[in-house]
């Protein structure tokens, strides 16, 4: 049986290009139609279709090729997990050009560094965005989402439900919202009613 060399690339944003990690895929071997991608994904994201379309294409002896370990995997745990999923299998991991020896203490400290590294930058980016949107939001740039219904429609889905005439489903369909915006708008309106009785006591 043949050995195979299978190809994963992933980036975290709709906006960026996979065709770098592609060329660095092919020129390491791997052939085209034998690398899955996941766009617009981040690595701390399992639940990653072109992930788990490559781990079901692995055999016995294949290799398994990510330009770096930090599109594979964006954790600690997660890393190790994979990695001991592929030992398991008989596949081989190559970060880029070189092949990861699990059986190797010196390869198992560098690959455990590696997935730290990838870990941290993670925990910075998401450090950032959440600072970025904060300094946003104190700006009046960040508005966050509008409300599907206003204030007015709100306060008339309220009352037609008070009236015990309707349902949660004919409410949803008669404000042409999701059944659990109806909740929503309902447990809204029982809290700001709950908050301004207690005011007027």
């Amino acid at each position: 049986m043949t050995a195979t060399r299978i190809g994963y690339a992933r980036c975290s944003t709709h906006g960026q290009d996979l065709a770098a990690q592609r060329g660095a895929l092919i020129a390491l071997g791997v052939a085209e139609d034998r690398i899955y991608t996941d766009h617009g994904l981040t690595g701390a994201n399992r639940a990653r279709p072109g992930l788990d379309q490559a781990l079901a294409a692995v055999r016995e002896g294949d290799t398994l090729v990510v330009p770096k370990l930090d599109r594979l995997a964006r954790s600690v745990p997660d890393a190790r997990a994979i990695a001991d999923e592929l030992e398991k299998r008989g596949v081989k991991l190559a970060l880029g050009p070189s092949v990861h020896d699990p059986a190797d203490p010196m390869g198992r400290m560098f690959f455990n560094i590696l997935a730290t590294f990838a870990e941290f930058e993670a925990d910075l980016i998401r450090m950032r965005t959440q600072e970025g949107m904060a300094v946003a939001r104190s700006e009046g740039k960040l508005k966050g989402k509008k409300p599907k219904l206003s204030d007015r429609r709100q306060a008339e889905l309220r009352r037609m439900y008070d009236t015990e005439e309707y349902s949660i489903s004919d409410l949803a369909e008669v404000f042409d919202v999701s059944r659990p915006t109806v909740y929503r708008v309902l447990a809204r309106t029982k809290a700001a009613e709950a908050g301004g009785t207690g005011g007027a006591e």
